[in-house]
């Protein structure tokens, strides 16, 4: 296994140093095209590097073809028809809320405006003022808002805050005008880390959505970061929050894999452990997971956000075949966890490709072994 890891180490420097990684993900260094070490993709079927999808962990072609109907034409009725039609309580209608308020705060970065000049984003505040009683509308606006704050400011300051107040007003219209959707509740998760709600605030707001809609994962996900150590819980308390979302997980939910994000979520503070990816916490949250993704429904849209974190955990663990398993369903897109904690998602994306590739190689894989 030492030799293994030497001819891995050609792929980048320092990649051994897992601390120091779990704490800056973004220091990976990219093994350059053309390197003599460097796997090719092509020869598993993979999708280049500089191909890569960054917007979203799998495909929405839908949602693609109508993001580019907005920028290019900066009319918003496409983007509300398309949620008009979209299941309320499930998770695509979430993913599409936040990749369009995504994008209108992606454009408004790009474009802030000044004299004479129309800031990025203007669609949305159309959408808003023609449509005030959208429930679509309403959402991504508030949604907006909330990234609007993570984006241009710091949590704790006076900006922040005001920031994150507008949006809890957001949330409070949205609710109001679609009563029975969960999505601007699981917006506000977002407003009370921000601004950190007492405990009895979020359980009440918690109460809300599983009322709504309790299997909901894009929910438990935003909720875990509340009771997560860096935020306003802690460790116990976030494996705990975690554990019982899988524990009471029916047949084919993907909630089974929680405990997983749950150990992500915590690295910093716990990898310090002699073979902490070989661990019983770890094994335990993988097996949990590969039984989630085994169970689901191939169309379940969170599937793709599961497979990409097992695929950070099989790499750690030198878990190689079950890392090409994974990789062959989502390559392509990588706009999910862990990769879009870095500055290039899709060079983070391609070092742990890469060392999938040479450990199942190293360990007599070829293409023609790989399923597909």
């Amino acid at each position: 296994m030492e030799i293994l890891w030497v001819l891995m180490a050609m792929l980048m420097i320092g990649f051994v140093a897992w601390p120091i990684l779990a704490r800056r993900r973004a220091g990976i260094q990219q093994v350059e095209a053309g390197h003599p070490d460097a796997a090719d993709p092509a020869s598993y079927g993979f999708v280049r590097q500089e191909l890569l999808d960054v917007r979203m962990p799998g495909p929405d072609q839908d949602l693609l073809d109508v993001l580019d109907v907005v920028q290019r034409s900066h009319d918003h009725r496409a983007a509300k028809q398309l949620l008009a039609g979209t299941e309320a309580a499930g998770e695509v209608r979430w993913q599409r809320v936040q990749a369009f308020a995504g994008a209108a705060a992606l454009e408004l970065a790009q474009r802030p405006g000044g004299v004479g000049e129309t800031p990025g984003g203007q669609w949305l505040r159309v959408w808003r003022a023609e449509a005030p009683k959208d429930a679509g509308g309403a959402a991504v606006h508030a949604e907006f808002l909330v990234q609007q704050a993570w984006r241009t400011s710091s949590p704790g300051t006076d900006d922040f805050r005001i920031i994150m107040e507008e949006a809890r007003s957001a949330c409070g219209d949205a609710a109001l005008l679609a009563p029975g959707d969960p999505i601007p509740y699981i917006v506000e998760l977002s407003v009370a880390r921000g601004l950190a709600y007492s405990r009895e605030e979020f359980e009440q707001l918690w109460l809300r959505i599983l009322d709504r809609a309790p299997e909901h994962m894009g929910a438990h996900l935003a909720a875990l970061h509340y009771w997560c150590g860096k935020w306003h819980g802690s460790r116990e308390l976030a494996y705990s929050f975690a554990e019982a979302a899988a524990a009471r997980a029916p047949q084919g939910s993907l909630l089974a894999a929680m405990p997983l994000f749950a150990v992500f979520e915590h690295l910093p503070e716990v990898n310090l452990v002699q073979g902490f990816y070989q661990s019983e916490v770890v094994t335990k949250a993988i097996h949990g997971a590969l039984f989630a993704v085994h169970a689901a429904r191939p169309d379940d849209p969170m599937l793709a956000h599961v497979r990409h974190l097992l695929i950070f955990f099989l790499v750690r663990s030198e878990r190689w075949s079950e890392a090409m398993n994974q990789l062959v369903h989502v390559d392509g897109h990588v706009g999910a966890l862990p990769w879009t904690l870095t500055s290039d998602p899709a060079a983070d994306y391609a070092i742990y490709r890469a060392l999938a590739v040479a450990g199942y190689e190293a360990n007599g894989g070829t293409p023609a072994t790989l399923p597909h």
